[in-house]
């Protein structure tokens, strides 16, 4: 039998979310930065202070994390717990060491592969692409894995416990603020002589736009939802569990099992994909001996999921 520790802390989601973290490096360090195509968050706000200072990137979105980490901490709980730190702490390590601005890498420098450049410079718009692609499976990957890359995750997290704004529209407006700050310097500073800002500002909107869509395929797959049947004569302690875990409805229908002859209640829970590992997991904590039904679900109208467009 697997010890507590083992379930709850896999290698395999560790080594997830720590290749997760690289691709979204190579997307954020190699393919925008140069390019000044900011991605909104705690990543375009860095990039938008190295392009003021100078400071490498990788350092400045840890740095600039920390707090939000302890604050999410704070507020949020054991959630943002050691997955949280060894996402945002590995993408930030692989940025700079990506980028050369590691003291005795510096011999690196992929942005500056001949690849590379001939993109920046004859093809744009699919080098945006690319970055977009990477960062979007990069945190899809460690979405999955139950981990996160901190920055206005946990932003958006507590501005829906404080004050019920929907973290959608929470990561939304803090994206858009950061897009239009980072515009706003390169206008001033005339760093992109090739490129007016607001060119370069539409890119970052179409790199958001991607990245977002990549996340949900990662994440959702195809069929975005799961609906589940939990029949379990501790009914009452797991959806008390589902409530107040995950946030997530329940419905409570009588049924008589035939072969026992026995009454008790099924329950019906409606989640995202992303949330079925955490179901399952509630579940078997509660009774390991659950029969559970777990089905696609193609469309979910009503309160905590999105229409399908």
């Amino acid at each position: 039998m697997k010890s507590n520790s083992v379930k709850k802390f896999p290698v395999i989601d560790y080594i997830a979310i720590i290749f997760g973290s690289a691709l979204m490096a190579v997307g954020i360090g190699v393919f925008l930065v140069d390019a000044k195509v900011v991605p909104g968050g705690v990543s375009g706000l860095a990039m938008a202070i190295h392009y003021l200072t100078g400071l490498s990137v990788g350092m400045l979105i840890w740095i600039f994390n920390i707090p939000l980490f302890l604050w999410g901490l704070k507020e949020l709980g054991s959630q943002f717990g050691l997955r949280t730190f060894v996402g945002f702490t590995f993408n930030s390590f692989f940025i700079d060491l990506f980028r050369g601005d590691i003291p005795g890498l510096s011999f690196i420098k992929l942005q500056n592969s001949e690849t590379i450049q001939d993109l920046y410079k004859n093809d744009f718009l699919f080098l945006i692409l690319i970055g977009s692609v990477l960062i979007g499976v990069g945190l899809g990957i460690i979405f999955k894995f139950k981990g996160t890359t901190a920055g206005s995750d946990i932003v958006a997290s507590i501005m829906h416990k404080r004050y019920g704004i929907k973290p959608g529209q929470a990561i939304m407006f803090t994206d858009f603020f950061v897009i239009a700050l980072a515009g706003i310097i390169i206008e001033l500073k005339h760093l992109s002589p090739q490129r007016p800002a607001l060119v370069l500002t539409f890119y970052a909107i179409f790199l958001l736009f991607i990245s977002s869509r990549l996340i949900d395929v990662i994440i959702d797959g195809f069929d975005y939802a799961r609906a589940a049947y939990i029949i379990s004569d501790k009914f009452d302690e797991i959806s008390e569990a589902i409530l107040n875990e995950m946030g997530r409805g329940v419905t409570a229908v009588n049924t008589r099992g035939v072969y026992k002859n026995i009454e008790r209640e099924m329950l019906l829970t409606v989640v995202p994909l992303r949330e079925v590992t955490k179901l399952v997991d509630i579940v078997k904590e509660v009774d390991p001996h659950a029969f559970v039904i777990i089905y696609n679900v193609h469309e979910v109208l009503g309160e905590g999921f999105r229409r399908r467009i």
